[in-house]
């Protein structure tokens, strides 16, 4: 850059000087007088003039032209200091030659902008990619293949390795692989899930310093219309973050798995896509209020609305899964009618279809659905009340056995032929589960 200023001056200089005078033209010095190329003393002509008589009468031209080129040698003097200044002030500033001159202004983010890039650079470590494999043999050579079935996504819960996510994201798995923010993939083993609440936990074997447990929220004092930011996985793209608000709260959803609904649900409006399932939904603090489950779509895109397992719910499903490696939750020990079923029959409650003897409801003498020698169909007791509170269909009997424990005596009202009987139930665990 140096170089280049000063090969411009010179060659500004030789070619057309500046002049403080613009309207003047430059006059050809004649080769004969190089001493005028560079006076250095205007004293220094006197003398000239007495040794040089006959030239007298060009003493004033000569001072006009003495006068220019003093000038002029001024300004080339004075370009020349200019440049060699601007080429050093370069240099040390290292900066390069194009950007020397380019002015940028820095970005300038609102206040939720800063929050919300803030929130996601906080949790993303804590989100990670789950892939679910699956053994499949080549029809053609007979060999056992492990490949992709589907992927979806989890967070870390604590530095013991334990990851959180959906059960229907690893169902069927014969493998799976976990891979964390920094992209180290770990293979995850099944520590427990709970099909009824959609609910898994896995546990890798990964260095505590490269996990990072999500911090967990409360679900009960959520509000309708607060902000919520779900981070996740969608088709494979890892680690995107969507926004919206909460458009509902105690919703109902049917586990995918089992079918037993899911009560105090979390409706939002912020996309969900396959691949979000298991991920997390963040309140604006950042703190989890809920697992990302399930979308309401016919084309089964995003068509805001998702629903959340609320955090409340996953915190007590968690704990017994890590302590115990399973859920213990009560059952009557029945199977019953489809709620379209009893509603044909003209009858409110849940009819019983079966009430095998070893399990709680035989044990107390509640009856089933049967036939005669005939042929013809005998139905069974129809719950109508549990602990006094009505039962109207399948998912009410749910809601009020989710609120017991194993051992716990319930009080049944069944409608048995034209009569109603109250019937002690102990309530037992699953036979698997015991």
């Amino acid at each position: 850059m140096a170089a280049y200023s000063l090969l411009s001056t010179l060659f500004i200089q030789s070619s057309s000087p500046f002049s403080r005078f613009p309207n003047r033209t430059q006059k050809l010095l004649p080769t004969s007088k190089p001493s005028f190329l560079f006076p250095t003393n205007k004293l220094s002509l006197s003398p000239l003039r007495c040794l040089v008589p006959n030239q007298t009468k060009n003493n004033a031209n000569i001072k006009s032209d003495t006068d220019y080129l003093v000038s002029s040698a001024l300004d080339s003097l004075f370009l020349l200091c200019t440049s060699l200044a601007l080429s050093f002030s370069l240099f040390v500033t290292d900066v390069g030659s194009a950007s020397a001159f380019v002015v940028t202004t820095p970005r300038k983010l609102q206040t939720d902008e800063l929050a919300t890039v803030r929130l996601f650079q906080e949790n993303t470590p804590s989100v990670v990619y789950i892939t679910n494999l699956a053994v499949r043999q080549d029809v053609f050579t007979l060999d056992v293949l492990e490949v992709p079935q589907g992927s979806g996504s989890g967070f870390v819960w604590d530095k013991d390795g334990h990851v959180v996510t959906n059960y229907h994201v690893i169902r069927g798995a014969s493998d799976l692989k976990v891979t964390l923010a920094d992209q180290t993939t770990y293979d995850a083993k099944v520590v427990g899930f709970d099909q009824d609440k959609d609910v898994a936990v896995l546990r890798v074997d990964a260095p505590k310093d490269k996990l990072r447990p999500i911090p967990v929220g409360v679900s009960a004092d959520l509000l309708v219309g607060q902000k919520v930011y779900a981070i996740g996985n969608p088709f494979g793209l890892d680690h995107t973050l969507t926004t919206g608000v909460i458009s509902g709260l105690r919703r109902e959803i049917s586990s995918a798995a089992t079918g037993r609904p899911i009560q105090d649900v979390i409706q939002t409006d912020a996309a969900i896509n396959p691949g979000n399932s298991g991920g997390p939904l963040l309140d604006s603090s950042g703190n989890l209020i809920g697992i990302n489950t399930a979308i309401y779509s016919p084309s089964g895109a995003s068509s805001g609305v998702g629903f959340s397992i609320p955090v409340d719910t996953v915190s007590g499903i968690v704990d017994q899964l890590v302590k115990f490696g399973k859920v213990t939750r009560p059952i009557l020990g029945i199977k019953f009618a489809p709620d379209q079923s009893v509603e044909q029959l003209g009858v409110s409650g849940v009819l019983v279809l079966d009430a095998p003897a070893n399990g709680p409801a035989g044990k107390a003498g509640l009856l089933p659905t049967k036939r005669d020698a005939y042929g013809r169909l005998i139905l069974g007791d129809i719950i109508t009340s549990v602990n006094g509170t009505k039962v109207t269909n399948g998912s009410d009997l749910y809601r009020i056995l989710d609120q017991c424990k194993v051992g716990d005596t319930v009080t049944v009202e069944v409608l048995r032929g034209d009569h109603k009987e109250k019937i002690p139930v102990v309530l037992e665990a699953k036979p698997d589960e015991s």
